[in-house]
């Protein structure tokens, strides 16, 4: 099975790409290869949960309240519900399915159905991340991207999305009037989405030309846990 296209450099998932210089212009923009441009890598937890929070060093205060104010048990873990009810302290209260996808994609790995400090830290900040691109096209400042503001984002960030996956894509956001629209919720699980695949497609295409080779198993291992983990 061969896959083509998207664009080329290394990146840390689950952390957001970088945000596209201000004088980004679609019809001059020289992507580079086939994977976008570089990623932060995501902050690694440390060691304790107690004055410090378990918080990587130069936490700001407002991500360990956020925190703190929904670990009630003291665990210095935080389960689905209690992550969406941190989450809409700093940004809005997100969908459960995007919750999810967060979870799965930031989860712990001593604990799959909860997150510690480390990888909230993380999640935080690739969320900052998401919402200064989301802001950046977001034009009309109308709290939602239209299709065209969408493929101008991801075109931004590298992501070359064929124009036929790209239907699919604002299918999925159609509002049943034939016009799709993400606020801020939808245009995270859409990005980490795409950013996810393209990366577990990367770790297959080690020329990062764009094109490799698959077989039926590692293509079901690669897609299904996008389709399965948070639905």
């Amino acid at each position: 099975m061969e896959f083509s296209r998207y664009n080329s450099s290394h990146s840390s998932a689950p952390s957001a790409p970088e945000l596209p210089p201000d004088s980004y212009d679609h019809q001059q923009h020289q992507y580079q290869g086939y994977y976008g441009n570089p990623s932060p890598s995501p902050a690694r937890p440390s060691s304790s949960y107690g004055q410090s929070g378990g918080f990587p060093a130069g936490t700001q205060a407002d991500v360990v309240r956020a925190f703190q104010m929904v670990d009630r048990d003291r665990s210095g873990f935080i389960d689905e519900r209690e992550l969406q009810q941190a989450l809409s302290s700093g940004y809005q209260r997100f969908n459960l399915r995007t919750i999810k996808l967060l979870m799965f994609l930031f989860k712990n790995p001593y604990d799959s159905l909860r997150i510690g400090p480390g990888e909230f830290a993380a999640l935080w900040s690739c969320l900052g991340h998401w919402r200064a691109i989301f802001e950046r096209f977001d034009r009309d400042r109308s709290g939602r991207i239209d299709s065209m503001e969408l493929r101008d984002a991801l075109y931004s960030l590298g992501y070359a999305v064929p124009p036929s996956v790209f239907q699919v894509i604002v299918s999925k956001y159609d509002n049943g009037s034939g016009k799709a629209e993400l606020d801020f919720d939808s245009f995270v699980e859409c990005g980490m989405i795409v950013k996810g695949l393209t990366d577990k497609f990367k770790e297959k295409d080690k020329g990062y030309t764009g094109s490799t080779t698959l077989s039926y198993d590692s293509f079901m291992c690669m897609v299904i846990p996008f389709l399965v983990s948070y639905d």
